[in-house]
């Protein structure tokens, strides 16, 4: 039976919200990914992601006691000592900073558009399940980067068990609830895409500094996330109303 102390209920309120914050990145960026496929199999593949997600999530816990032992020292580089947790946020915060500048680059050119009018020119049974099973490989890639930094980040903020495994759940039941709403308003405005991006950069390079030792509090990083996405919905809001206040100036009759 859970104790339900104040000190655990502080930490799952927190670690909650953490977890729901890193299930939202998640799905972003597998909408980002899967945005590369045919309308008809884009909602499919998503769902496939998140549930991958949600495997790994559990299967990861149900191994809490192996990543536990991770922080034993495997190799020193120019005198640092680095563990197994350091690899893996490592690895996984460079595939993050690769991902997001290369999608930020092909966003910005211009070239997502010439590749996929190249893909429809094509339009082959072999080219397609090609591009398929690219953008599985790289789903499956990043769920293990967020499912690890989701278990890492759960370890360090709370002792429970079961407050680690309710935040889990909560977090993986947002992902499923909001998936297509998050995916579809990502697809929808290109702005809020370039600044998801940027968020998964800002991401991978909090978790390449605390591979290397340097720990920053995760609460500061998703706050000025938090604010950056208030003023651009701000800027959306703006955009939205003026563009129907043009269309009304030109439907309504000249005096």
């Amino acid at each position: 039976m859970p104790t339900l102390t104040s000190e655990a209920i502080a930490a799952l309120l927190s670690l909650t919200a953490m977890e729901v914050v890193l299930g939202v990145d998640n799905i972003v960026f597998i909408s980002i990914i899967a945005a590369k496929l045919p309308p008809s199999e884009r909602k499919r593949i998503v769902r496939v992601g998140v549930l991958v997600a949600l495997v790994l999530r559990v299967g990861l816990l149900s191994m809490l006691s192996w990543l536990m032992q991770l922080t034993t020292p495997l190799l020193t580089v120019f005198s640092k000592e680095l563990t197994g947790r350091d690899l893996i946020l490592l690895g996984g915060g460079l595939f993050l900073i690769f991902k997001a500048t290369r999608e930020l680059y092909t966003k910005v050119e211009g070239h997502e558009e010439a590749d996929a009018a190249t893909a429809s020119a094509v339009g082959d049974e072999r080219s397609r399940r090609k591009g398929l099973f690219s953008v599985i490989l790289q789903i499956l890639a990043i769920d293990l980067v967020f499912s690890l930094d989701s278990i890492i980040t759960a370890v360090g903020m709370a002792q429970a068990l079961w407050v680690m495994v309710t935040a889990m759940v909560v977090a993986v039941l947002t992902m499923l609830v909001f998936a297509d709403v998050v995916g579809g308003f990502v697809e929808k405005h290109p702005s809020v895409k370039v600044l998801a991006l940027s968020f998964l950069l800002m991401i991978g390079t909090l978790l390449v500094a605390d591979g290397l030792g340097t720990h920053v509090p995760k609460g500061y990083v998703y706050f000025s996330m938090a604010f950056s996405l208030s003023v651009e919905l701000l800027n959306l809001r703006r955009a939205t109303k003026a563009a129907a206040q043009r269309a009304a100036e030109k439907t309504s009759p000249a005096p």
